[in-house]
């Protein structure tokens, strides 16, 4: 009987069927409100371009990627609103782990591999993700859901891509995590 409360109180979590439908009416809210989808990649290279242009005025100006970037974005690229978009993510995901409890500093991980092997695996897949959404030019978000929400061909290659390479990494990484 107090097995199955605890698993009860430790799945706080919303149903995915509500999140998969508000996380469509956000993008359809988006591409209604400000003619554009969703995307977290922008944000991270308005992020990178400001620290360059800051850290290393000159050698930002020689950089033609940078001076297309930020001729394109009137102002400090910070002022894009992918910006304030993955800032509202950040601090509704703190919000809700707060809310519901689940704000603990902790790696969670398999029994079989150690805190350290997790947090390199994560670092790694986050570097190779965030490295393939610069050659796909945009993250999952951006270039997936926003452009199958167009009916993008693009946007549904790129989700079969996504799904099609994860289904086929899977059996390799899962001992990882199961």
């Amino acid at each position: 009987m107090s097995e199955s409360i605890t698993t009860i109180k430790k799945s706080k979590y919303l149903n995915p069927y509500i999140g998969g439908v508000l996380l469509g009416l956000v993008l359809l809210a988006a591409n209604f409100i400000s003619g554009r989808g969703l995307g977290a990649s922008g944000a991270i290279k308005s992020c990178i371009v400001s620290a360059s242009t800051t850290i290393a005025p000159t050698a930002s100006a020689n950089l033609a990627f940078m001076k297309e970037y930020t001729s394109a974005h009137s102002g400090s690229p910070m002022k894009n609103w992918l910006v304030f978009e993955m800032l509202g993510v950040l601090v509704g995901g703190f919000l809700s782990g707060a809310i519901a409890g689940r704000l603990k500093f902790k790696v969670e991980h398999s029994p079989k591999i150690t805190s350290k092997k997790r947090l390199i695996l994560a670092l790694a897949g986050g570097i190779l993700f965030g490295y393939g959404s610069q050659l796909g030019r945009g993250c999952t978000s951006g270039s997936a859901l926003s452009g199958m929400a167009v009916l993008s061909l693009g946007g549904f290659i790129t989700m079969m891509a996504i799904f099609g390479t994860a289904f086929a990494l899977a059996y390799f990484f899962r001992k990882n995590w199961i």
